[in-house]
């Protein structure tokens, strides 16, 4: 069997985020995956548990830009920009994500390096 292409799954992943539904994000994910968004805070755990963490998500405009990807094997990590338009205001974030996958391609884990404070606002 191939190995996954992760960039491409890096990438599906991010306009997924934008403009998909939470079942589409978790569907990116293995049925037993983990999600620590941020870092420090609860661990999600299996796909049930990682849709509801991305239904928070659903309705809001957002883009996502990839900045830079690293790819080794079945692990990566990458940077990325969000923003989320939510009426007049804008909300800019630029987390580094490092992300784990299994021999098809599913994501296995994820961990999303920010703090609350890495976020800035504007109009």
């Amino acid at each position: 069997m191939p190995a996954p292409d992760v960039r491409n799954v890096i990438e599906r992943y991010l306009a997924t985020v934008a403009n998909g539904s939470a079942a589409e994000v978790a569907a990116l994910y293995a049925e037993d995956a983990t999600l620590e968004d941020p870092v420090g805070s609860d661990v999600y755990r299996g796909r049930t548990a990682i849709k509801e963490f991305y239904k928070g998500l659903e309705g809001a405009q957002l883009t996502t830009t990839l900045h830079v990807a690293r790819v080794c094997g079945l692990e990566a990590t990458f940077h990325f920009r969000v923003v989320t338009e939510a009426g007049d205001k804008k909300y800019v974030v630029e987390p580094i994500d490092v992300m784990t996958f299994d021999d098809t391609g599913q994501i296995t884990s994820m961990r999303a390096f920010w703090a609350p404070e890495d976020m800035t606002t504007g109009s």
